[in-house]
């Protein structure tokens, strides 16, 4: 044989290997959707207990439903919210959710700062803080509405002994001081996640920025002014605005010590759109306030993602 005509090696290889490639490609096509087949079940089993109740409730809303009869009457319940003393209803809500997150936020505020403190007991002090998340709230709940009682409750005796009532006082019974204990049962349930959620926020800050400014000859007070506020300021907001969207949506605090009551002067929004559609079997007035408050909620939700969006975008 002579060099010009050298055994040459078969051909198909490159053709082998684009094969291989595309079989491989297949492969990971297949490999790929496997992931979302498993997502399957879920989808389904959120499409029916979330999507289709906001479906119906979005139907009902334009319709006058009641037990055994529904008519379409377009956007009048929608009008009759607004002809109603809804506005006194939302002011009166959201004047509890402000009230509720400031003295969340300032009651965690303190209690962040003595947990982050070097001081004694500070392990068993966040443990004894945790008992108002932990404890299921119809107990809690329950437990001050005793408190409250004006015969035996432990609150109006202190008071009768200190001198500040002349006889037993019913908190639950007057506007005024019912909207009020509304608001403490609030703050004692929400106070301890607000406090470890601060909490974990100072523990992130570098001590070398504290060692510094002690260095300079900064105070206590100083260096928490400077560096710590400032620090945990993006988690202040963030907690506060998740504070706001769990006390504007909260519904057992009230329900289980007042029911609204008396005289309308602790209902809220979510409490007016139970009754509604609940106690007076006003179904389709009552989806047209659920709607409402489900804008409310989405413009509180837009505000968090907006602020967890820019917060990520700041990391980077």
């Amino acid at each position: 044989m002579s060099a010009g005509t050298e055994h040459q090696p078969p051909g198909p290889i490159e053709e082998t290997a684009e094969d291989l490639a595309a079989g491989g490609r297949r492969r990971r096509r297949r490999i790929d959707a496997f992931p979302y087949l498993l997502l399957i079940p879920a989808t389904i089993l959120t499409l029916v207990i979330v999507a289709w109740p906001l479906i119906e409730t979005f139907r009902l809303s334009f319709t006058d439903a009641r037990l055994g009869r529904e008519s379409y009457v377009g956007v009048e319940n929608y009008v009759d919210i607004f002809q109603d003393d809804f506005w006194e209803i939302m002011r009166r809500t959201f004047l509890w959710m402000g009230l509720g997150v400031t003295l969340k936020i300032l009651m965690g505020l303190i209690g962040a700062v003595l947990l982050n403190a070097a001081l004694p007991g500070r392990a068993l002090f966040r443990v004894l803080i945790m008992p108002p998340w932990i404890v299921p709230i119809a107990i809690g709940v329950f437990m001050w509405s005793w408190m409250y009682n004006g015969q035996f409750g432990m609150i109006s005796g202190l008071a009768q002994r200190f001198g500040l009532i002349d006889g037993p006082f019913e908190f639950l019974a007057y506007g005024t001081s019912a909207f009020l204990a509304t608001v403490v049962t609030d703050v004692w349930v929400g106070t301890p996640l607000v406090a470890l959620y601060l909490l974990a926020a100072m523990q992130s800050i570098p001590t070398e920025l504290y060692e510094a400014a002690w260095t300079d000859g900064a105070g206590r007070w100083y260096r928490f002014r400077r560096i710590t506020l400032p620090l945990i300021a993006p988690s202040i907001f963030t907690v506060a605005l998740l504070s706001a969207i769990w006390t504007f949506n909260s519904f057992d605090i009230i329900w289980i010590l007042t029911e609204g009551g008396p005289r309308g002067s602790t209902t809220t929004m979510i409490i007016d759109t139970y009754k509604t559609a609940i106690s007076r079997f006003r179904f389709g007035e009552g989806a047209a306030r659920a709607v409402m408050i489900l804008v409310c909620l989405t413009a509180f939700a837009g505000v968090y993602l907006a602020l967890m969006a820019r917060t990520q975008r700041t990391d980077r």
